[in-house]
């Protein structure tokens, strides 16, 4: 018997699957449940038809995150320190410090594990800092980079 998953089903599929499994399975189990729908053509039609709506809205989504990328592409923060005498920070700028930076030149959050920084920057100048922009609505979708200016300068 062919059916619709309506939910994850470890060992047998994904949401939106279609799957052969066994007419007594099905009837005893999936359907009482509330796991499965039956595949008949009308069911099929409306999955389709779901399937193309979320591809639609995971598109614009997408096409919005890439807009709000290269929007933060174009932003620089300032991070103002101390120094020492030979221009060397006393301490490191951290991604805790770039992510509290950014919250406070912008107004928005980001997270910590979003920007990407090899190491901690110790030394005054400009720096390009990449961050991951994802999406809220799919959170599962590859995520856009953006390329911010930090300026460390002297307080």
């Amino acid at each position: 018997m062919k059916v619709i998953l309506k939910k994850d089903i470890d060992n047998l599929g994904h949401l939106g699957d279609v799957k052969e499994v066994a007419e007594g399975y099905a009837r005893n189990y999936l359907f009482p449940k509330g796991l499965v729908l039956e595949a008949t053509e009308s069911n099929l039609n409306n999955l389709k038809k779901q399937k193309e709506l979320i591809e639609k809205k995971k598109s614009d989504d997408r096409l919005k995150v890439k807009e709000l990328a290269d929007g933060m592409s174009k932003l620089s923060i300032n991070i103002p320190v101390s120094v020492g005498e030979t221009g060397k920070l006393f301490g490191v700028i951290t991604k805790d410090d770039i992510a509290k930076a950014f919250e406070t030149d912008t107004g928005k959050t980001i997270d910590k594990h979003d920007i990407i920084l090899d190491e901690p920057i110790k030394e005054i100048g400009v720096y390009t800092v990449e961050m991951r922009i994802r999406s809220e609505k799919f959170p599962d979708q590859k995520p856009e980079i953006a390329k911010i200016k930090v300026w460390v300068v002297q307080k």
